[in-house]
């Protein structure tokens, strides 16, 4: 029960890095632009963080904890390497400053791990490859839907007197702002939400978590579970919006530059558009059950709604960097991960 426990904690730990590590995606442009200051920033973004519970159902926590690995393969070696090649990955990103995605660390994490413990049956390819697939597709969505709000007020504007445009989405940022923090909350304290029900569930952890289970569970939940559903204990969802709002608190001021002024310089205008269009985004994947990267939705709209101003404002060279950083998060989280489960298994069993 102990180990259970410990797994839980690490995965709360993975939770508050997504949230710190992704601190920068949340207030990088409402701060850059200085709307907001950063102090101000995080505390607005992790309150949106928490309450996104109160708006997004579970969908995404399903599809991370049973539909990348066999959940009757899952044991808490699995977890444990899972976690830990999301956690050694996340961190080191942070360091180099690099905007990767927390999300795709985990799941590299649970692929990488769950190879090693049973093959390729052991993994569930229809999500592996939905998700996978949403590396193009998340930032391709944030991109047009920032560049096609951008064309529509640009044109709405275009006669206004530029201060005036600039007072005024000085505040419609706070609300793009904010919509984004809720999309980014509801998607992605749902992958850790899915890593622990998982843990709770699981075939093979199944017997040596049912004293934690028993006590995080309530009693219709567990007849649920008795009934063979896979759920999110609520229990488990407060935790994890809790995590993921304190480590958004934390910051995690390493990315923020490189988010809010390396890419393309921000006004408010275009930080409205890039926000919006990326919100809108987050919350089509959240409704369809489809964990993506928030990282590369923002990434996205930041390059759309430059491009639209002029192709030469964007810094390509910053914006293939974080790409190849995408590309090589899946693998590299994966190498850990397997690494880590075996060294766990050959030496502590």
């Amino acid at each position: 029960m102990t180990w259970i426990i410990l797994l839980i904690v690490l995965a709360l730990f993975f939770d508050y890095l997504n949230g710190f590590h992704d601190a920068a995606n949340s207030v990088a442009t409402v701060v850059s632009t200085r709307v907001l200051s950063p102090k101000v920033a995080v505390a607005w973004a992790a309150f949106f963080n928490f309450t996104a519970f109160l708006i997004f159902h579970t969908g995404v926590a399903k599809t991370v904890g049973s539909g990348i690995v066999d959940i009757s393969i899952v044991d808490a070696n699995l977890v444990f390497g899972a976690l830990v090649g999301a956690c050694a990955w996340n961190i080191l990103t942070w360091w180099w400053g690099l905007p990767s995605s927390s999300s795709h660390a985990l799941i590299g994490g649970l692929i990488g791990a769950g190879l090693v413990k049973g093959g390729i049956n052991g993994l569930v390819m229809p999500g592996i490859i939905k998700t996978v697939l949403f590396i193009f597709v998340s930032p391709l969505l944030g991109f047009l839907l920032s560049f096609t709000i951008g064309t529509f007020i640009f044109n709405l504007f275009r006669k206004v007197n530029p201060f005036q445009v600039d007072r005024i989405f000085r505040i419609g940022q706070l609300f793009s702002a904010s919509a984004y923090s809720l999309g980014h909350g509801g998607n992605d304290a749902q992958k850790t939400m899915g890593i622990i029900s998982m843990l709770l569930l699981g075939g093979l952890a199944g017997q040596e978590a049912a004293p934690v289970r028993d006590f995080l569970l309530t009693h219709h939940e567990l007849e649920l579970v008795g009934q063979g559903q896979f759920i999110v204990p609520l229990s488990v969802v407060l935790l994890c919006y809790s995590s993921i709002a304190l480590g958004t608190l934390s910051g995690g001021w390493r990315i923020v530059k490189t988010m809010g002024q390396k890419i393309t310089r921000l006004r408010p205008v275009d930080a409205f558009c890039a926000e919006s269009g990326s919100a809108i985004s987050l919350f089509i994947a959240s409704c369809l059950g489809i964990p993506v990267s928030t990282t590369h939705t923002i990434t996205g709209a930041i390059v759309g709604i430059g491009s639209l101003r002029r192709l030469s404002s964007v810094r390509w060279s910053v914006a293939k960097r974080i790409v190849w950083a995408w590309f090589v998060t899946i693998p590299a989280a994966g190498i850990i991960s397997a690494v880590a489960y075996w060294l766990k298994v050959i030496i502590f069993g």
